[in-house]
């Protein structure tokens, strides 16, 4: 990734919602999805931007032994940039078919750790305005990553405590930015090879550590990654049959158009029902209102943040 809204209705995960896999759509649809139990099986389908806020519903069991938590997904299409823009840009961008907006807000592998514009009132003000936050977490890196500006953040020798500690930080990051429980937090892990045993172990170690205690606090933890790599590695270990993997997965392969469901290496079984986000498209500049960025282009349908300041219930403007 750094490489690189009226409300709807409630609906409970079912045996007939799973029988509409069958007919999911690759592209972009119109209306949002419906509410759903946390991901990631089950069933969905890919819309375009939604002209109001979205919905919330009562989730299944955020942490082992109990406990519950509401969470609000968002489906249509959303873009990422390195460095939260001004209210300005983002006001000017409603002129866009954008909606959900992709937030570096933490981690010490994060490429643009400044962030001036990212503070509680700007995540409040651009949810105000109809904007969709996915948080994204920049943690440590898997030791064998691909990329050379973070091998400087390595995953250490004690991968299991270090995701905790790491999930910890994440959770008082978002706090902090008025992001309440019940949010999606993604976890960024940048494309590792899948064929070096030791450092895949200590990576999966971490990622499930860092799973396990966002989800103790209420969040719902996302994670994102190249599709032949981090989301493959996860693939693995969901059918290995793994604990504490992502709720949410955020994949990127740059295909120029969205293929949130007919991705090779998310077979239909796994991360269907507002669980998936596919990054279609990277590094290109697109300009709105007058207003000039280069984005990563998204195809959503997943969790999303929920704001302190309460959701907006006025049709969004364009």
């Amino acid at each position: 990734m750094n490489s690189s809204p009226a409300a709807a209705p409630y609906r409970d995960r079912s045996v007939r919602a799973r029988l509409l896999q069958a007919a999911l759509a690759v592209a972009l649809l119109v209306a949002p999805a419906t509410a759903a139990p946390t991901p990631p099986t089950g069933s969905a389908r890919g819309a375009g931007p939604p002209r109001t806020a979205g919905s919330e519903a009562r989730g299944a069991p955020a942490a082992p032994g109990g406990g519950s938590v509401t969470y609000r997904y968002f489906t249509g299409k959303g873009f990422d940039t390195c460095e939260a823009p001004s209210l300005a840009v983002m006001e000017a961008w409603l002129a866009s078919p954008y909606r959900a907006v992709g937030v570096y807000f933490g981690g010490r592998g994060r490429g643009c750790p400044a962030q001036p514009n990212l503070t509680s009132h700007w995540v409040a003000s651009v949810h105000a305005q109809g904007w969709r936050l996915l948080p994204v977490f920049v943690g440590s890196q898997a030791p064998c990553v691909f990329a050379q500006n973070k091998k400087h953040v390595p995953i250490g020798d004690d991968p299991w405590t270090q995701g905790t500690e790491e999930g910890a930080d994440a959770v008082r990051a978002a706090a902090a930015l008025g992001i309440t429980p019940g949010s999606a937090l993604y976890l960024d892990m940048e494309a590792y090879p899948l064929t070096d045993s030791v450092c895949t172990e200590t990576t999966l170690l971490f990622v499930r550590a860092w799973n396990r205690e966002v989800r103790g606090q209420g969040y719902l933890p996302g994670f994102y990654s190249s599709a032949d790599s981090g989301v493959q590695h996860m693939e693995e270990a969901r059918k290995a049959g793994y604990e504490d993997l992502p709720a949410v997965i955020w994949f990127a392969r740059w295909l120029g158009e969205p293929a949130l469901y007919s991705e090779s290496a998310l077979p239909m079984p796994a991360w269907l029902e507002h669980g998936r986000i596919h990054q279609y498209a990277g590094n290109v500049r697109e300009s709105y209102g007058g207003r000039t960025l280069t984005i990563d282009r998204n195809a959503v349908d997943g969790p999303v943040a929920s704001i302190a300041s309460g959701d907006p219930s006025v049709p969004v403007s364009h």
